[in-house]
């Protein structure tokens, strides 16, 4: 399990904040947002075989499988912060960030089409957006 260095209520928070200004979000809202996702990411996913980064703010390595120690890791994931929280919150399709060339994916098990959007950021995301036009 991924040891988690955000406060939960931070990263919900952020991602909150996010949801209802994508487009004016700046690094105090994308950083503990996207932190806060590659943690969820790593937990429900646990494992080393992908390293999934969203540079500058966090990497974590998730799915079970070849696990690496040194060097470069059998499979990478890399993306930047508006697409992965549009990924993990449903606003993205995996597929068409890959078309679009907005994600970097290599190796085995880089795949992550069927492993996003995750539940808990879909749902808090969606829940923000319907209180905002109400």
């Amino acid at each position: 399990m991924a040891v988690r260095r955000t406060d939960p209520e931070a990263g919900r928070s952020a991602l909150t904040s996010w949801a209802l200004d994508p487009a004016g979000s700046a690094r105090p809202v994308l950083a503990p947002a996207v932190r806060h996702t590659l943690e969820l990411f790593a937990e429900e996913f646990p494992g080393g075989a992908v390293e999934l980064r969203v540079p500058p703010y966090a990497a974590v390595q998730a799915i079970a499988g070849t696990r690496h120690t040194r060097g470069t890791p059998p499979a990478v994931v890399e993306t930047d912060a508006a697409t992965w929280l549009s990924l993990v919150s449903g606003d993205l399709d995996w597929a068409d960030a890959i078309a679009d060339g907005r994600v970097r994916a290599s190796g085995e098990r880089s795949d992550l089409g069927e492993l996003l959007p995750l539940p808990g950021p879909r749902r808090l995301v969606r829940t923000a957006r319907e209180q905002e036009e109400r």
